[in-house]
């Protein structure tokens, strides 16, 4: 009875399209962001939002870029690491050659130099699907990767081949640099996850979103009632490299402040695909659930013998961490293979018919 949207009646087309149509949906989404906005900055330590929260935002960021790509247009990617590499050393060639641009905007921009990158390495869908256009994009992830380590222009010619995020501000706050506190980065990064979902969740609605549907359903169809393939799937690349650089820019700038290339190897990618298929592929809040699994599941999984009195060596406890957070991946995909949103759904359709069977 708490879930119901009886009485909840839409007066125009635009009320009844609207994201959230039932008033639970508008207040739990609400309060979850006021929560996330007013109290984790009160009640969090550094420690937490510094090695948890942070990056957990942003590979939800970089999972959401994916799973536009992956879950929505159906084009099977393993580049999402080299795309964040290019976000990330753009928006230090910025900041370095152009310090007095916005902080902001530099981050944006850095997403607009990966989507021309993701458009040059998109070309092959063209041609190619699946597991073999998979290939194609692990390449460009191993080329990007070599590229950035090989020409020295990109990390200004620096000896030990790193790169540093340089001290910047917005509106006289510092939210980069050593001197940025924790609380703020954390600020940032929640609000460009929450930006950029709801523009993806917009997206999604939209004549483009149903084309990248399209496409993924049976291409061969969708050619024939007049969408494009070209523009189609190259726009899907796009505007999943740009997802992925913004975050990549912002797992420079917010969370490790220097880097090398090793920060986005082909592991990046890899953790990154997880997090969109355990969360559920074709879901915006599957892109950030099968984050936060992926990022929370192994702190839980490092802490829980000694919440039950059992002290283990630290080279066994992760060893049986990672073979326990494996099966569990291997054991979850095959119970739910549609991910952890489809469970959610399912919850909810449950609430909205309780008590009633069916």
């Amino acid at each position: 009875m708490l879930y119901r949207e009886t009485g909840q009646f839409k007066t125009s087309y635009r009320r009844d399209q609207a994201i959230f149509p039932i008033a639970q949906d508008r207040w739990s989404i609400g309060i979850i962001i006021g929560i996330a906005y007013l109290v984790i900055p009160v009640i969090a330590n550094e420690y937490w939002l510094q090695a948890i929260l942070i990056p957990f935002l942003i590979f939800a960021l970089a999972a959401l870029g994916l799973n536009l790509l992956t879950g929505y247009a159906g084009q099977l990617s393993l580049g999402t690491g080299g795309f964040m590499a290019v976000g990330a050393y753009a928006a230090y060639k910025m900041t370095t050659a152009f310090p007095d641009v916005p902080i902001l905007l530099v981050l944006l921009l850095s997403g607009v130099f990966a989507a021309a990158v993701g458009v040059i390495f998109g070309l092959p869908s063209l041609r190619i699907k699946g597991l073999y256009l998979a290939v194609a994009t692990l390449a460009a992830q191993f080329f990007l990767i070599w590229l950035f380590n090989r020409v020295a222009w990109f990390y200004n010619y620096n000896p030990s081949g790193t790169i540093t995020a340089p001290p910047r501000t917005f509106l006289g706050i510092m939210i980069t640099g050593p001197e940025a506190t924790a609380t703020v980065r954390y600020l940032v990064a929640l609000s460009f996850l929450i930006f950029f979902a709801l523009v993806a969740k917009n997206l999604v609605r939209s004549e483009i979103g149903r084309t990248w549907m399209a496409i993924r359903d049976m291409d061969v169809a969708a050619e024939i009632i007049g969408i494009r393939p070209l523009t189609t799937k190259l726009s899907a690349f796009a505007t999943s490299s740009f997802y992925c650089g913004v975050a990549g820019a912002l797992l420079l700038f917010l969370y490790l402040g220097s880097v090398e290339t090793l920060a986005f190897d082909i592991t990046v990618s890899f953790e990154v695909l997880f997090m969109v298929i355990i969360g559920g592929m074709g879901s915006i809040m599957g892109s950030i659930i099968g984050a936060a699994f992926i990022t929370f599941m192994p702190i839980f999984l490092t802490n829980a013998p000694h919440l039950i009195g059992v002290d283990i060596p630290v080279d066994l406890a992760k060893e049986l961490e990672a073979i326990i957070f494996g099966g569990l991946i291997i054991v979850f995909l095959i119970v739910e293979p549609h991910g952890l949103a489809r469970l959610w759904q399912i919850g909810k359709e449950k609430l909205r018919r309780w008590p009633f069977p069916y």
